[in-house]
């Protein structure tokens, strides 16, 4: 079975995320389901119909979590002591076009985030980032076309 890197903070994450459609999310839709039910003829009930596709959506939810949690491979990055980027590496850059400077950390697939500058271990720039030290320049293919970061430091935190 293929394993699935993830950092410990995104493990506790998606755990709770788990956590929380079993024991919260599960439960207020069979209510709902249970309510929209009562209204009678259920080939016309727009209510029954919508709580029936957001427990299908939760239920699938859950099977997706269940499996990346049993075969995550949970790594503690604050134990990592390299200069050299990997997994879990918090990453500040410098975009040689415009000088405009970014951090990110390179995450596993399910817990990446661009919103939180998590970016995934297979995006074209975590590939393009891992395995380059400090004062290397890291290029990679953009939808905008071919873009290049020098590194500015490696942290694991």
């Amino acid at each position: 079975m293929e394993k699935f890197p993830l950092t410990k903070q995104g493990f506790v994450a998606l755990e709770a995320e788990l956590k929380n459609l079993k024991g919260v999310d599960r439960p207020n839709i069979i209510a709902a389901i249970a309510e929209a039910r009562s209204h009678g003829d259920l080939s016309e009930n727009a209510e029954y119909s919508a709580a029936k596709e957001k427990q299908s959506f939760i239920e699938g939810r859950i099977q997706d979590l269940e499996a990346v949690l049993s075969r995550a491979q949970v790594i503690d990055v604050t134990s990592v002591k390299s200069d050299v980027i990997r997994f879990g590496a918090t990453v500040s850059v410098a975009d040689e076009d415009t000088n405009e400077e970014r951090k990110y950390q390179i995450v596993g697939d399910y817990e990446a985030d661009i919103e939180k500058n998590k970016i995934s271990l297979s995006s074209p720039l975590a590939k393009a980032l891992i395995g380059k030290e400090v004062g290397d320049t890291a290029e990679f293919a953009a939808p905008g076309g071919k873009k290049s970061f020098e590194i500015l430091d490696i942290e694991y935190i």
